[in-house]
């Protein structure tokens, strides 16, 4: 790569990052611009506005599609989750196991009642 910007007449050291990625972005490479610093890239001090409005639109949009994939991995995700708890919420309880309906006790005393409630008198 030159060290020249592709869109003007700029050779500035100062911009050497900047002229780098506008390459790049000029051939459509925006896997390469991205790895040589599109998003942190500052902007040519020399370079004519037209050439930093360039890196700026560019960096700009991939922020935004950046975004947008966080928001879509955070959809996706709240979307398994609350699959997940739904999915849940139909699963049958389990039946308690069989347990008497009352204590020893309280049987006890009951069965006594019942046993003079029926004796006649």
């Amino acid at each position: 790569m030159t060290s020249s910007c592709p869109h003007c007449i700029c050779s500035s050291a100062d911009g050497m990052r900047a002229h780098a990625v506008l390459e790049l972005l000029a051939v459509d490479d925006f896997d390469a611009a991205l790895t040589a610093g599109l998003l942190d890239a500052p902007a040519c001090v020399t370079c004519e506005p037209r050439c930093n409005a360039l890196l700026a639109a560019a960096r700009d949009a991939q922020l935004t599609a950046l975004a947008a994939r966080d928001r879509h991995r955070a959809r996706d995700a709240r979307l398994r989750r609350r699959k997940a708890e739904r999915e849940a919420a139909r699963v049958p309880k389990a039946l308690p196991t069989q347990t008497p309906a009352l204590p020893a006790a309280a049987a006890d005393v009951l069965a006594r009642a019942l046993a003079k409630a029926r004796t006649p008198r």
